[in-house]
């Protein structure tokens, strides 16, 4: 038995079968065009930092390379090691706001579309180029892993020692291998 909208439709009606992949073809077209206009966009963001006392200021783009270094006539006086640490302690800050930005373009791009996707990537984003003020130290840790139930690959550990492991995977052109 087959739905009203069922594959039965389509053999029944080839001019409705066409119409709706035409229709799906448009749908994807768009979203593609979308999908495009944010890539476009964030390709041309900039985000710039500048150090407290103003001797080094960083401009990086989205992909957290650095496109800009610029130096006050401040930063002559600096120390080579204390202007190196200002320079990436800048850089780092540029970077932060990274994940923050693209996903303003996504949002305005692609409003309330794949929000797996825009997760995903922002998620990434956020790991790659981390807050430099947040102390990872203050972070809550990550939550546990829940115990292994039974059909887990690697047997509890023991009163005679730590678990046993799958070994790795040897070096091997053989395809077959079960590992």
């Amino acid at each position: 038995m087959t739905s009203a909208s069922g594959l039965g439709d389509f053999i029944r009606d080839p001019d409705e079968a066409q119409r709706r992949i035409d229709q799906w073809a448009q749908g994807f077209a768009a979203k593609a065009e979308r999908y495009q206009a944010a890539q476009a966009r964030t390709e041309q963001l900039r985000l710039t930092a500048a150090s407290g006392d103003g001797a080094v200021r960083v401009t990086v783009g989205a992909d957290g390379a650095v496109t800009d270094l610029v130096f006050s006539n401040k930063a002559r006086s600096f120390p080579l090691e204390e202007l190196s640490a200002q320079i990436l302690s800048t850089m780092r800050r540029a970077q932060a706001g990274i994940a923050s930005r693209v996903g303003e373009v996504m949002a305005e791009q692609l409003g309330d579309e794949d929000p797996q996707t825009r997760s995903l990537v922002l998620d990434n984003l956020r790991s790659r180029f981390p807050d430099p003020d947040v102390d990872p130290e203050e972070e809550p840790p990550p939550a546990a892993d829940p115990a292994p139930g039974p059909d887990a690959t690697t047997p509890p550990p023991t009163a005679q020692g730590p678990a046993l492991r799958r070994p790795e995977a040897p070096e091997s052109d053989d395809d077959n291998s079960p590992w």
